[in-house]
């Protein structure tokens, strides 16, 4: 019997050139993976950088004369100058006016800083005044046994408002900024309205070793009334006109003269910042 021959299935042969090709698709198919990978990456920091320079411009107006001096006035003027020039603006009245609010300013991410606050450069030494550091009150209570390490380190004191009587509240002074504030600050221009603000420049180099660009204030004491309308004038220079640091002091003391009682003339520090524009300065942060 002649039986037919078992023939074993033909295998179908695979060039080198197929096989090739499925790896090269299984490499292009990785590449692709990676490529999407990056680029989601690319473009998540790309909306991350797009958010960053969108963001507004900040300003805080830190009003600690509302409780002795309140101008709504002044308020209302200067915020919308400030939110006309593109800023969102945070107010602090008097009562907010703490140790703990000066400790975390730098956090908060201004670029301009408005001090509307009592400040001196006199401090009260046992029973006895004395010239010191520029330094700014708070509306907080004096203890003598709150904060009791910044008190020995001398970097809060007591402060009243007629020497010496009470009642007394903390005052911060130049060490308080650069030893026990937290963060720094980021293009930020500190514009001081109180009393001898740059009576001494210890202050304003406190400030600015903390990352601040640019510090004003006045050389000696100043009414509430003149500081308010001088800050106006200057606002309207620095942010209306995107005039520099120089300019704007220059205009504004032109505009509104030294104060009629005391003769203070309005400063800056350190010197270089006269020609910032802050505005250039803000739009480089925001």
């Amino acid at each position: 019997m002649t039986g037919k021959k078992h023939k074993r299935p033909l295998k179908k042969k695979v060039s080198p050139g197929a096989r090739f090709s499925q790896a090269t698709q299984h490499l292009s198919l990785r590449r692709i993976a990676i490529c999407l990978v990056v680029a989601a990456a690319i473009s998540s920091a790309a909306v991350a950088i797009v958010l960053h320079f969108s963001q507004p411009a900040k300003a805080a107006l830190v009003d600690h004369l509302s409780l002795t001096f309140p101008n709504e006035t002044f308020v209302d003027q200067t915020t919308e100058i400030l939110e006309q020039a593109g800023y969102e603006v945070d107010y602090y009245p008097g009562e907010e006016v703490t140790v703990e609010l000066y400790r975390k300013l730098a956090t908060l991410g201004y670029s301009l800083v408005l001090l509307r606050v009592h400040s001196s450069a006199t401090e009260l030494w046992g029973e006895e005044l004395v010239e010191g550091p520029v330094c700014f009150f708070t509306s907080e209570p004096y203890s003598e046994t709150k904060y009791l390490y910044e008190q020995l380190d001398r970097q809060l004191i007591e402060f009243c408002y007629a020497v010496p009587e009470p009642p007394y509240y903390f005052g911060i002074r130049p060490k308080f900024v650069t030893a026990s504030t937290e963060g720094r600050f980021q293009n930020t221009t500190i514009l001081m309205m109180g009393c001898e603000g740059l009576a001494n420049t210890k202050m304003a180099e406190a400030f600015i070793d903390k990352g601040a660009d640019a510090y004003i204030g006045w050389s000696g004491s100043v009414s509430a009334s003149h500081t308010d309308q001088a800050t106006i004038y200057l606002l309207a220079h620095l942010l209306a006109e995107n005039q520099t640091i120089e300019q704007a002091v220059e205009n504004t003391m032109k505009e509104v003269g030294p104060d009629p009682v005391y003769d203070s003339l309005l400063l800056y520090y350190p010197p270089e910042s006269g020609d910032y524009a802050i505005l250039d300065k803000a739009g480089a942060e925001s």
